[in-house]
């Protein structure tokens, strides 16, 4: 908490709300002396003159500190609102440098929660520092001292009733504050279930899961308020028992401080004064105790924020003085050299001693059953994960002597789950080259088979909805892959991007794939389970649980390799494997 308020808080701004915060303070402080002299000096001795004079004091006193309080709302709000901006931007822009092994680590619903709702309790808190945490004590030690000063007899009211106060903040805070951490980890839950829900909603219709799913969300809501009932019943417990603290404290400055006017020991004006010093002190300590249940909370939030933060990504830049570039007039190439690579903890290679090589011009496939390696193979070339021994090399150069940025610059790829973002089809285009003209933006659908429906939608403009669900699943790969080849690269990746495309739609797309200018100076990378659609590749790579199997052109593959004929025969009948 402390450093994420050292490292976003302005510090001139931070400092005018400090001093207006003291000048409120010192005005509120300030109040019920002069309150006494008036009693003392003008009301009990009937100097009009010097209540007229007290009375002016007072207004522009209560008026200094009215400017003073809205001043430091002022600031401690703005500086509050901006901490929360920053966090936020400073957490997005992190994340997207997690490669997806960060990214698991942590999980979406929590990345998710941590940008909000943790960030909205830091929000709240750095107010409340900038205002009761600085105020409370200050008001409390001050007022504490003027009483002694004012009165010391009536002081001994207090020793009964601040140990009184003590105890029950701290049995409140003892149970109320585990309950406030917990809350965080349960919105967590509800995020990932409700998440899970909006993203799976036609699975779950499909297998009439409906009531399932619903009374899983609802056992978690439940926890979830019932954790936030317990926790907040307890906070607003104090506010009675507070006030009733209050109220029999001033009964029994009332009742001592009767008889110490009665036996004319005492003016009345300080017993006034007196009580209003007590006010102020029973409610400084009512507010520093409320500082003290949200700021474990809260504390609780910068530390899940500071995690975030503080992760560094598996995937890093090597220094700018020790990182390569890549030559201008570098011919595109693609090369694995002895590449092996493991998950996290896993025991045994996921991909192991790949080697190979295309140039510019050529097409390499990358064909095998499920779980064989292909998009993790495929995920290595835009450095998403680091390989752990061997060497990978982008034209020419290791990818990871490169910048990310750099890297990224020449490598153009559609995933294989089609994202598209809510926008226009226009605007998802634009992703893959912001300086695309209106010709180069056709030319590219074109190439994807996707300028038909795209006219029939009603053009470049036409309304994408999240995640495109207005489109098909086909229509969808084609426009993912139009944003693909529609960016000047080195190499372009289809990962499985035409599953999801019919038999002559995927023949239409690769033959226009094959003869567009740009790709035909680009390395082209396929992953695909159809034979059909690897079966022209210069390079075909054969896969079988991490390791490769074979590789070469379709015919030598039909020749010798068991695993590839296993895969076009399953595919084809026997004696069609020329036609794939």
């Amino acid at each position: 908490m402390i450093k994420i308020a050292r490292e976003n808080l302005v510090k001139w701004a931070t400092t005018l709300a400090v001093l207006f915060l003291l000048v409120q303070v010192a005005c509120d402080l300030y109040l019920p002396t002069i309150t006494s002299d008036l009693v003392n000096n003008g009301i009990v001795k009937q100097d009009l003159g010097y209540i007229w004079h007290a009375g002016g004091l007072m207004l522009i006193v209560a008026g200094i500190g009215v400017v003073a309080a809205a001043g430091n709302v002022y600031f401690a709000a703005t500086q509050s609102m901006q901490v929360g901006e920053k966090l936020r931007k400073q957490v997005f822009s992190h994340v997207m440098k997690f490669s997806s092994r960060d990214m698991s680590k942590f999980g979406d619903s929590s990345l998710i929660t941590r940008s909000t709702n943790d960030i909205v309790q830091i929000q709240n808190v750095m107010m409340q520092v900038l205002r009761m945490m600085l105020q409370s004590p200050i008001m409390l030690v001050a007022a504490c001292v003027l009483a002694y000063i004012r009165e010391p007899r009536l002081t001994k009211v207090f020793l009964i009733s601040l140990p009184i106060l003590a105890i029950v903040v701290g049995i409140v805070m003892y149970f109320a504050v585990p309950l406030f951490k917990s809350i965080q980890f349960k919105t967590d839950r509800i995020n990932l279930i409700f998440r899970e829900g909006l993203t799976g909603v036609r699975v779950i219709r499909a297998f009439r899961q409906d009531r399932r799913e619903q009374k899983r969300f609802k056992e978690a809501n439940t926890d979830y308020t019932d954790t936030a009932i317990k926790a907040y019943t307890l906070v607003s417990f104090l506010f009675p028992v507070m006030t009733l603290i209050l109220s029999l404290t001033n009964v029994g400055i009332i009742l001592l401080g009767s008889h110490l006017i009665a036996n004319m020991t005492m003016q009345v004006g300080n017993l006034i004064a007196f009580m209003t010093y007590a006010t102020q002190i029973m409610i400084s300590f009512m507010m520093l105790s409320m500082v003290f249940v949200f700021v474990p909370r809260a504390s609780a939030s910068a530390a899940r924020v500071n995690a975030v933060l503080e992760h560094q990504p598996s995937v890093e830049d090597l220094p700018v003085k020790d990182r390569e570039h890549l030559a201008e007039d570098a011919s595109a190439s693609l090369s694995f050299d002895h590449v092996n690579f493991r998950y996290t903890g896993a025991e045994r290679l996921a991909l192991e001693n790949l080697n190979f090589k295309v140039t510019a011009g050529q097409t390499l496939a990358i064909i095998g059953g499920t779980g064989s390696g292909k998009s993790t193979l495929v995920n290595l070339i835009p450095r998403l994960f680091n390989i752990e021994s061997g060497e990978i090399k982008v034209d020419g150069v290791p990818v990871d002597k490169l910048s990310q940025q750099e890297l990224h610059s020449v490598i153009s790829i559609t995933q294989q789950k089609a994202v598209l973002f809510t926008g226009t089809i226009r605007s998802n285009l634009q992703f893959g080259n912001p300086n695309a003209t209106e010709n180069e933006m056709w030319s590219a659908l074109r190439v994807a088979k996707a300028a038909d429906f795209v006219k029939e939608a009603g053009g470049l403009d036409a309304k994408v909805e999240q995640s495109g669900s207005n489109f098909s699943g086909g229509q969808r790969q084609r426009l993912a892959i139009a944003r693909t080849i529609i960016k000047p690269a080195s190499i372009y990746i289809f990962d499985d991007s035409f599953s999801a495309l019919d038999f002559k739609t995927d023949a239409e797309l690769r033959q226009a794939l094959k003869q567009d200018s740009q790709l035909q100076n680009a390395v082209s990378v396929i992953v695909a389970q159809r034979v059909s659609t690897v079966a022209n590749a210069d390079l075909i790579i054969v896969l079988d649980d991490g390791k490769v199997v074979g590789q070469g052109t379709h015919e030598q593959l039909m020749k010798d390799n068991p695993v590839y004929q296993e895969i076009v025969y399953s595919q084809i009948a026997k004696g069609d494997d020329q036609n794939a």
